[in-house]
């Protein structure tokens, strides 16, 4: 599978400097998706190098890279350290993730993600199992949906979003893309209705393959796994995730709880290497206009 049209790689130089990857060095691209990072990474490799590459979508695997310096792990990044104990690794230099939905899983309509095609409403990841968009707008009551839209987006009126979806469902289940989209057209701001939509199928997105809770997992667990003076190089394309690991690095907890020590300073295991994040420039987002909300952060462990 051409990784190109798999996925173009957001902030591909400025991650891969921001790893400082060592030629000998133990890595891992959380996010491996059309490998186009993970390519990057091998290409500082030396012999001796090792590469893993994380990825819930069997899809991914048409871009393993015919590499010995590189494993395939077909697995959710939350069970990173599971993972790395298996392979042996007690610690690694660096890990990569970008956040961010893979070109494929957009451009796919029967994978459901997308407004602008119609198909039943997956949204999974991981299509092997666990709940679909389609079964939460089924089994979801009005509060929880309220909630959910109230965490995962901006918009000014997520009660009544609830409140159209159960009305609807009343009448039918909502099994695609299209239903959907028209069921909440009426609550969205007719002047930004793309945008709010987009918002619309991200808080979904986000509800059915558990992203919050594998993000707060993943910065927990490359505490853990990171050696002294290992990197962690973090992506993403919202204010929420943005937020969860800005905090994270100040704070070295992902609830962002400030602890002090006796001078008055905020004790964390991370040097923040950008104290804030770098962003695509205007020849990268004219290249490729899904990159204009990525946000990259890097930290050094301590």
């Amino acid at each position: 599978m051409n990784e190109e049209i798999y996925h173009i790689p957001a902030l591909f130089e400025e991650a891969l400097e921001g790893l400082a990857i060592k030629p000998d060095g133990v890595y891992v691209d959380v996010t491996f998706g059309g490998g186009g990072h993970s390519r990057g990474i091998l290409s500082h490799l030396g012999m001796h190098g090792k590469l893993y590459g994380f990825d819930r979508d069997m899809d991914a695997f048409a871009n393993v890279p015919d590499d010995s310096r590189f494993t395939f792990v077909h697995s959710n990044y939350r069970y990173l350290s599971n993972f790395l104990r298996y392979h042996g690794e007690d610690k690694v230099d660096g890990i990569l993730a970008d956040l961010g939905v893979s070109f494929h899983h957009f451009d796919s309509a029967e994978r459901g993600f997308s407004f602008r095609t119609d198909a039943p409403l997956d949204m999974r990841m991981n299509r092997k199992g666990g709940v679909t968009a389609a079964d939460i707008l089924a089994e979801y009551d009005e509060k929880a949906l309220t909630t959910l839209f109230r965490t995962y987006t901006d918009l000014k009126k997520p009660y009544a979003l609830a409140k159209a979806l159960t009305a609807a469902r009343a009448k039918g289940a909502i099994t695609t893309t299209f239903e959907l989209a028209d069921t909440v057209r009426p609550c969205l701001n007719p002047r930004q209705e793309k945008k709010d939509l987009a918002q619309v199928f991200q808080a979904l997105r986000i509800e059915v393959n558990g992203e919050m809770d594998s993000l707060k997992q993943l910065l927990t667990a490359s505490e853990k796994n990171l050696r002294q003076g290992g990197r962690l190089a973090v992506i993403t394309y919202h204010s929420i995730e943005d937020r969860i690991v800005k905090n994270f690095i100040k704070t070295g907890n992902v609830e962002g709880i400030e602890e002090k020590d006796f001078f008055g300073k905020v004790s964390t295991p991370w040097k923040a290497i950008t104290r804030s994040p770098i962003v695509p420039g205007e020849e990268e987002v004219e290249r490729n206009p899904r990159s204009r909300s990525a946000k990259l952060r890097i930290a050094e462990k301590l």
